[in-house]
């Protein structure tokens, strides 16, 4: 069948139309979407910027309150990304360093105050022991250890095979009556009696009763002497009163031996200088001393190691000779001394009571 021609223009115009009508509307439907979607994408981008600004300024806050609490830096709270990078070998290094300083001090032990040289042991009366610093400033003694040679009771001192010391007796009234004679034929040099003593309970003076007669006797048995004073004063004023008693006693004497300051506390009792200070004792001590040069007479202070090491200053009685009470074979007294009591309870001819000797290392008698 054959269309006429108005029906072919007519009819084909509209076709085409509707095609184009039709693209029109699925690219403008396209575009709305693609338009959509990016409108969605920016919102939803906003939204998430603006979250992540909230949180950062609810961490910021947090750090700054965390910092102002407890002294933290942000640095220290920044912990999210510590594992983002490796340790470099420098930063490893300040805490190897520091952990092999720790265990280098742990491994190290304390120095051995016994044998290190700068160091000397005291033994307290309770038995307790301590090591002690030596004081490099005060003189201290040369003595060849190996030039002790003991022969009970005496003891003496040797350099290149010449004897150099001397051998006395402490005597008072405790030890009775003494053959200074039989003193003399042991192999006793010299005896230092006691003079007098002050109560360590009452306080009170008193003269030792055979003080006279034992220097009378010392001296017919050829013997050197010298006097003790026990003290036990808690004042310079009782200082200086036993003092004038050794003063006045000693008038018409001429002792060889230094006058000795023995003061010390009493065994299984409480004495009177217990409640004194170092500085008290080490007061008293010089005291007496200075009285005693003041009136010609040579001073020399009595003590234990604990004694003089403890419980007196030695740097300011610096200038007097010592006399150590340390039985023993051997002493260990760091210090110069010039009398040395090695023994309390020897047995010697002449004396009937266990009997205190002591060697002096200078010549006294020959001065």
């Amino acid at each position: 069948m054959r269309y006429n021609d108005d029906f072919d223009e007519g009819s084909g115009l509209p076709f085409r139309y509707m095609i184009l009508v039709g693209s029109l509307f699925v690219a403008v439907v396209l575009g709305a979407v693609v338009l959509f979607n990016k409108h969605s994408a920016a919102k939803k981008e906003a939204a998430f910027a603006a979250r992540e600004r909230e949180v950062e300024a609810l961490t910021e806050e947090t750090t700054e309150t965390l910092e102002a609490s407890s002294g933290l830096r942000s640095d220290d709270l920044d912990f999210w990304h510590m594992y983002d990078e490796p340790i470099t070998s420098s930063e490893k290094k300040p805490l190897a360093a520091e952990e092999t300083a720790e265990e280098t001090e742990e491994s190290e032990t304390e120095p051995d105050a016994s044998t290190d040289g700068r160091h000397t042991k005291i033994v307290s009366e309770d038995g307790t022991e301590e090591w002690v610093e030596i004081n490099q400033q005060l003189t201290l003694n040369d003595y060849d250890l190996n030039g002790f040679v003991y022969q009970y009771p005496i003891m003496k001192y040797y350099v290149d095979s010449k004897k150099l010391s001397r051998v006395g007796v402490k005597i008072s009234s405790e030890n009775g009556e003494v053959n200074f004679k039989k003193l003399k034929k042991a192999g006793v040099d010299f005896v230092m009696i006691r003079m007098g003593y002050r109560g360590y309970g009452s306080g009170l003076l008193s003269a030792d009763d055979l003080f006279y007669v034992n220097v009378e006797r010392a001296e017919e048995a050829g013997l050197d002497w010298g006097p003790y004073y026990f003290s036990q004063a808690t004042t310079r004023e009782e200082v200086l009163e036993e003092a004038a008693r050794v003063q006045e006693g000693l008038q018409g004497f001429s002792p060889k031996y230094p006058v000795a300051y023995d003061m010390e506390y009493v065994q299984n009792d409480d004495a009177r200088v217990q409640s004194l200070t170092k500085e008290q004792k080490t007061d008293f001590a010089l005291t007496f001393c200075q009285a005693m040069n003041m009136c010609g007479y040579k001073a020399i202070v009595y003590g234990n190691k604990d004694w003089l090491i403890r419980k007196l200053d030695l740097t300011k009685l610096a200038g007097n000779d010592i006399w150590l009470s340390q039985p023993g074979d051997i002493p260990d007294y760091p210090y110069r001394y010039t009398m040395w009591e090695y023994a309390k309870d020897a047995q010697i001819a002449g004396i009937e009571e266990p009997a205190s000797l002591s060697i002096c290392l200078v010549d006294y008698g020959a001065k």
